[in-house]
């Protein structure tokens, strides 16, 4: 070994100065790491809660557009729930649309609310020749066709919805019983 390769007199770096370069503090180089983690933990949770609300939502039915009317053919009802309904709107007898031949329409519904809400069954009661001159204005612009027992889900939905946005205001109804549905050819 000569004095020249201890003293490094030719200007070669020592393998010392390059390890000592590369080798940071312990958190400095950690913290990029802990960080990356912790945001895509925030991100996981953020997004296992809204598919989570999504779901609940859309089972329960109160997402924009549903309704609470239930086919009764589909194998993933349960039980449905209890209601109270509002029985006080007598006998609707109007002609549908048609022209010829023409057809007249009897229908008794029962107004199907939340059982501990008063609020409904007290407006309900205020509104009485309202609702009268609704629905017999509603079956006065059907067809015939459209009262027909496969459309009694799609009528009782459309029925919820007007109900709902143009009467009640806090208070929803739940459900409608068509307690009679006749439709007579008129001679």
């Amino acid at each position: 070994m000569s004095d020249s390769d201890e003293l490094d007199i030719d200007g070669d770096e020592s393998p010392d100065l390059g390890s000592k370069q590369k080798k940071k503090g312990g958190l400095g180089s950690l913290l990029p790491t802990i960080l990356k983690f912790a945001a895509i933990g925030i991100g996981a949770i953020i997004f296992i809660v809204t598919v989570c609300v999504i779901t609940y939502n859309f089972m329960r039915g109160d997402g924009v557009g549903s309704s609470p009317i239930h086919d009764p053919q589909s194998p993933y009802i349960g039980r449905l729930p209890v209601f109270s309904y509002y029985t006080e709107i007598p006998t609707i007898t109007t002609s549908t649309r048609d022209s010829t031949p023409r057809y007249t329409v009897s229908v008794v519904i029962h107004i199907g609310y939340d059982q501990n809400d008063t609020a409904v069954s007290s407006e309900l009661n205020f509104r009485r020749s309202q609702l009268q001159e609704f629905f017999r204005r509603y079956f006065a612009g059907k067809m015939a066709h459209e009262l027909a027992p496969e459309n009694e889900v799609a009528l009782k939905r459309e029925i919820i919805e007007q109900l709902n946005t143009r009467f009640l205001d806090p208070a929803k109804i739940r459900d409608i019983a068509f307690v009679k549905l006749d439709i007579m050819e008129v001679f």
